[in-house]
């Protein structure tokens, strides 16, 4: 059976599509604000740092 084609990596996926990303453009904005307005927990997707 072949490897799985989607191996994901968490700082990579950050990066993308994290809350510094989003606040660089203008439509950024307006996703991070419209996600705020419908109460999400999380607005943008953010690395979590283990111990």
């Amino acid at each position: 059976m072949p490897k799985r084609t989607y191996q994901p990596k968490t700082r990579r996926k950050a990066k993308t599509h994290g809350f510094m990303k989003r606040m660089q453009t203008a439509g950024g904005k307006k996703v991070l604000a419209r996600r705020k307005a419908k109460g999400r927990k999380k607005i943008a997707i953010s690395v979590r740092k283990t111990k």
